[in-house]
């Protein structure tokens, strides 16, 4: 008989009911992908896609099954996303412009979709239930005007219709309806082409090319040189079928540019930019990597010395009659800016800890600049209580005084000023609200006051602008033809607690568009001008270079570009504003002397704090130019 013992046996602890479902999932999605080692993680976050890892949303601890279909539908979606589709290829085709861009990407993902929904019933199901999941918790039965139904959305649903026959999900109906009759008025036979290449990744972008032409966005103009590149590479062993390749690009380049010739002549083109473009290719330096730059349809030019740039490059805009500077009140109602404010903290609770802490720190250390300090052992001033013993013990000894020294601690306001273009729809606009917010309520506690400012434009492809320019006939050089529209989230006066509601607003579908990020540095500069505070710091966050279709199809590649440059070195040489920028996945470091690239969104609070607290210190580390944060 064993003997008696006071141990209790230990059992495994019970793992949670979805634990199973969540291993078959993982599993499934490695069949489908045909990948071995590959991890699948689980979290209340975006789903998103990497190199080597897949995250998809977490389940409840009582999960249904319109939620297993829900995970099921990211987990098909993302792993034949790595089966069917070749990111070379991808990339190779991909356009240049942020709306041209965003379609493509979507129209390839309904690809892949399609061909799923083919081949596997149970896969058509779960995605239908995820598409059906993602409209029904946005914002989208509500839109009612068609600038505010993302275009890239209305096309993909379309060309989803086109290849599986599916009608799009029922909260979506109002995206496509708004935008079906313009669509199948242009694009109607490009749509009916792309059933026929459905598993031809190349022949179907080549395809969508064609849509987006002719959808009128004007992106065919820098993908123009893609087959030359390819088959270059292809033959660099065989120099005499490169003589041919290099004859027959030639020829398709002068063929692609009649049209672009036709609509913008030379006199089209302002003053300042004729030089610098009609340049010979002669003047191009042997290292110049033309892969390098950002905008594909930018061609190389030297860069202008700012002894030549006095002046300023010419800008205008055709009109500013329809630009807008408004408040988040006046752009949604409160009861919906309480429900976009709750879906932003939804999102984000994670990410909140950590920028937390981070501004948290930086508030340590702006406190420790303004702790007051004394001078001792005065002749005058106020009477030093700690003293007073000594005059106890020494009645001949003086009395000693103190007074206290001014902290070398300025009053300051930073503005914020958050990009808010269509490419920043997502995580990045997720992040930047998010950042916002927790360093707003930080700099508040620190008795230093934030302004946070968007901008954005009122509509793609130019709005009311490009009507009046239009119905007066097209004139020539009719510089920015879009309606910038201007928001301010928080003024510097509000108090963080009244603002903060604000912030959901940039979660709202339908309100990032184009970005002319020129004018909109000028702005927010010019408040920060009128401000009494005695120090000013202006912050950029931004993904991208200035992009508006509307006016770079009726002026020069670089029209917004220069512009931006001329604003940034007038404030950086010439304004008592101290000017940092935040790139995400971008270079902004070639535009501004203070910047930092972030690779991704999630390090945006991170770079934020630093750069803030480089400033604050008495003596801040200068930041080598062109440094980039991992």
């Amino acid at each position: 008989m064993a003997a008696p013992t006071n141990k209790t046996v230990k059992t495994a602890p019970k793992e949670a009911p979805a634990e199973p479902f969540k291993r078959a999932v993982a599993g499934c999605f490695k069949a489908i992908a045909g990948v071995g080692e590959f991890e699948v993680s689980y979290a209340s976050e975006r789903p998103s896609l990497g190199p080597d890892r897949a995250r998809l949303p977490d389940l409840p601890r009582r999960f249904t099954a319109q939620d297993a279909a829900v995970l099921r539908g990211h987990a098909d979606s993302m792993a034949l996303r790595l089966a069917c589709h070749d990111p070379s290829v991808h990339r190779r085709m991909l356009p240049s412009g942020d709306i041209a861009r965003a379609v493509f990407e979507a129209v390839e993902q309904a690809r892949v979709e399609a061909l799923g929904s083919q081949r596997m019933l149970g896969t058509k199901n779960n995605l239908t239930a995820m598409l059906s999941d993602r409209y029904h918790r946005g914002p989208y039965a509500e839109i009612t005007e068609r600038a505010d139904a993302p275009i890239q959305d209305a096309v993909a649903l379309m060309v989803r219709e086109r290849l599986t026959g599916q009608a799009p999900p029922a909260d979506a109906r109002k995206i496509v309806d708004l935008w079906r009759d313009y669509i199948e008025a242009r694009a109607d036979k490009d749509l009916s082409r792309l059933t026929d290449v459905l598993g031809d990744q190349k022949k179907f972008g080549e395809i969508t090319r064609d849509l987006l032409t002719s959808l009128e966005m004007g992106e065919d103009r820098g993908l123009e040189n893609e087959d030359d590149n390819e088959s270059d590479e292809e033959s660099s062993g065989n120099q005499e079928q490169g003589d041919e390749d290099a004859q027959r690009s030639e020829d398709d380049t002068q063929d692609g540019a009649t049209e672009v010739e036709a609509e913008m002549s030379q006199e089209e083109l302002p003053d300042s930019a004729s030089e610098s473009e009609a340049g010979p290719p002669a003047e191009m330096p042997d290292d110049a990597e033309l892969g390098d730059s950002d905008e594909a349809a930018e061609p190389w030019q030297p860069r202008q010395p700012p002894a030549h740039d006095t002046k300023g490059p010419e800008y205008h805009a055709y009109t500013t009659k329809f630009d807008e500077e408004t408040s988040a009140e006046e752009l949604c109602d409160a009861e919906e800016l309480t429900r976009l404010r709750a879906y932003l903290d939804k999102q984000l609770n994670n990410l909140q800890g950590v920028v937390a802490r981070l501004a948290n720190r930086l508030q340590r250390r702006l406190l420790a600049q303004q702790n007051r300090a004394w001078e001792f052992d005065l002749e005058e001033g106020v009477l030093d209580p700690a003293r007073l013993s000594r005059v106890v013990t020494d009645p001949t000894a003086a009395l000693s005084f103190k007074r206290e020294r001014d902290t070398e601690f300025r009053d300051t306001v930073v503005t914020l000023l958050i990009d808010n273009s269509g490419s920043m729809r997502g995580r990045p606009i997720t992040v930047a609200a998010t950042c916002a917010d927790i360093l707003a309520r930080t700099l508040e506690r620190c008795a230093v006051k934030v302004e946070v400012l968007g901008f954005t434009t009122r509509a793609w492809k130019g709005g009311q602008s490009r009507e009046a320019w239009l119905a007066g006939g097209k004139p020539a050089n009719p510089g920015r033809l879009n309606d910038l529209r201007h928001i301010v989230y928080k003024s510097a006066d509000a108090p963080w607690r009244r603002a903060r509601r604000n912030l959901g607003l940039m979660m709202r579908e339908g309100l990032l568009k184009e970005n002319i990020d020129g004018e909109a540095l000028d702005w927010a500069h010019k408040r920060l001008l009128g401000r009494p505070e005695a120090r000013k710091i202006l912050m950029m966050i931004s993904d991208g270079a200035p992009v508006d279709d509307s006016t770079l199809s009726v002026n020069a590649g670089n029209y917004l570009e220069r512009h931006l440059r001329h604003i940034i070195t007038q404030i950086e040489d010439r304004s008592p504003v101290e000017l940092i920028a935040i790139g995400i996945g971008h270079d902004v470091t070639r535009y501004y002397k203070r910047a930092v690239t972030i690779v991704d969104a999630e390090e945006l609070g991170g770079a934020m704090t630093e750069k803030l607290a480089e400033l604050f210190d008495d003596k801040p580390a200068p930041a080598p130019r062109g440094r980039r944060l991992h």
